[in-house]
């Protein structure tokens, strides 16, 4: 019978991977740190995304994809279910973008949201 594999929270792509690496080489204090994805208050749709190198807390989930580890808390991995994490070096676009389908409405610049 073939082995069944846990569903990841979210996913990454091989890009936002790539550049995450980037960051790691860059940043030797955040080296062997797994990347969290959050949520929290704030922005013009009442919550915004958060990226940021640290350590796994009780209660976390934790999970390496296309090399990289990262972490999400519990009410985040709820609320970021099913979402991707991609990155662009676009001009006018670029950067972190988090595609949400739980996400009821996002503002203009697409960093904050509402459920």
């Amino acid at each position: 019978m073939p082995e069944v594999l846990p569903q990841h929270p979210l996913t990454i792509t091989a890009a936002a991977a790539e550049e995450i690496q980037s960051m790691l080489q860059h940043q030797k204090e955040h080296q062997g740190k797994p990347l969290r994805i959050y949520i929290e208050k704030g922005g013009c749709s009442g919550m915004q995304y958060g990226l940021l190198f640290d350590e796994v807390r009780e209660g976390d989930t934790s999970w390496s994809q296309h090399g990289i580890d990262l972490v999400i808390d519990a009410i985040s991995a709820e609320v970021l279910a099913g979402s991707m994490v991609d990155y662009s070096d676009d001009l006018n676009q670029g950067g972190f973008k988090l595609t949400n389908p739980n996400a009821k409405r996002s503002c203009g610049c697409g960093k904050s949201f509402e459920v």
